[in-house]
């Protein structure tokens, strides 16, 4: 019991945190482009954890083949997925953007049933059912009254894919005992690197601006959300990937409070209904199917 609470508790604390990524890159993006904010991110927070993990403590270096398994985690899951998201969020507001992450478990849980040839169980079918309800309700009202283009919602489409992919690649691979700062740190770390080109290419003095909107976007993307949110997820999607991936559906959700909070975003009785649906889909999932969500 104590350690579902401990899960329930972990899972709530990443997706307020990951919701609020939005909010962040839209305020950031005021200031700055968007590859710059990905690539300062990236090695800020990519150094931050390798430095934490091998110089204080003292945990072992990636080594052989586990090398190449965290630079294509930090592809997928950073350059990707991250790089996709802060281009999209130039067209699509923050609520949106944070409905885009639903997406997600309904891709980690169809990869594991068409890769692994194994048939979801009715029990995930049904927190499926409860969980996209509750998105789509909480939305209708963002999706009448705010702006977005087929574009922007492509983009941040692709970029989710990419993200499942790489949360279900993560699940598959074999890390041998390696800490979990050290995955984090290191994929952060390549995210950055891989994209450093393209952040060159594109840059526009004109076009970057060093104050709180910027400073402030940054550092928060920086710990709380790559640091932070990004080691409460590989904890949880270690434990169980499938399941943990119903914790996404809470992003829209907390995404709209935030939204609402910061940028003065639509807020109704619909949002509120919403989260109740998605919260009953999540607890309906761990209440019912504690070890495996497919057979």
């Amino acid at each position: 019991m104590g350690k579902r609470i401990l899960a329930l508790g972990m899972g709530l604390l990443f997706s307020i945190l990951w919701a609020s990524a939005s909010a962040a890159t839209k305020i950031g993006l005021r200031a700055v482009q968007p590859f710059t904010i990905c690539v300062v991110r990236f090695f800020l927070a990519g150094l931050l954890m390798i430095s934490i993990s091998h110089l204080v403590m003292r945990k072992r270096l990636p080594r052989g083949k586990e090398w190449g398994q965290v630079a294509l985690y930090g592809l997928l899951t950073n350059s990707i997925y991250l790089g996709l998201f802060v281009i999209a969020m130039q067209q699509v507001s923050p609520g949106l953007g944070t409905l885009g992450v639903a997406t997600n478990p309904v891709f980690i849980n169809l990869l594991t049933a068409i890769i692994l040839r194994q048939r979801l169980k009715w029990v995930v079918l049904v927190s499926l059912a409860l969980c996209m309800g509750g998105v789509v309700l909480a939305a209708w009202p963002l999706l009448r009254n705010s702006t977005a283009t087929p574009a922007g919602l492509l983009i941040l489409l692709v970029g989710m894919l990419a993200y499942s992919i790489g949360v279900f690649y993560f699940s598959r691979v074999k890390w041998d005992g390696l800490h979990l700062l050290t995955i984090n740190g290191w994929q952060v770390f390549f995210g950055g690197l891989f994209l450093l080109p393209f952040a060159f290419a594109m840059y526009r003095p004109e076009r970057t601006h060093w104050n709180m909107d910027s400073i402030g976007s940054i550092l928060w993307l920086a710990i709380p959300v790559s640091i932070g949110a990004v080691q409460l997820w590989l904890y949880l999607i270690r434990e169980d990937a499938a399941r943990a991936s119903f914790w996404l559906f809470l992003c829209p959700v907390f995404g709209f409070l935030i939204a609402h909070l910061v940028t003065g975003e639509l807020i109704t009785g619909y949002t509120f209904v919403g989260m109740a649906l998605v919260i009953g889909g999540v607890y309906w999932l761990h209440a019912k199917a504690p070890r495996q969500v497919v057979e």
